[in-house]
């Protein structure tokens, strides 16, 4: 399987899915655990992680991807809301809240 394929199956898994060095839990950087408290402050806890750090093939195919070339990054119903600063951004305006309560809702 190639790595896009592996990357659509991914997103296809969760509605919310969020690619991040570490994991909630365990951030492995600073922006990763950002990413994490954003979505607990939103009341988002059941959403799909996944550990870049081990799996290089996945890192690096999430950046030709995304066109991100950075980590954490927050993807919902498939399509790429941005990383770490893109999340708080939109965290501080409530446009996250409402973009994440929706798909929760819809489930």
């Amino acid at each position: 399987m190639d790595i896009n394929t592996r990357i659509e199956e991914t997103l296809k898994s969760r509605p919310i899915m969020l690619f991040m060095k570490g994991t909630p839990d365990f951030p492995q950087c600073g922006f990763s655990g950002r990413a994490a408290q954003i979505m607990q402050a939103c009341g988002i806890t059941d959403y799909g992680h996944v550990n870049i750090l081990g799996d290089p093939e996945l890192r690096e195919g999430l950046k030709v991807y995304s066109s991100w070339p950075t980590f954490p990054q927050l993807y919902v119903n498939g399509e790429l809301v941005g990383g770490c600063d893109i999340m708080m951004e939109q965290y501080e305006s409530g446009e996250l809240l409402k973009t994440l309560e929706a798909v929760k809702s819809s489930a």
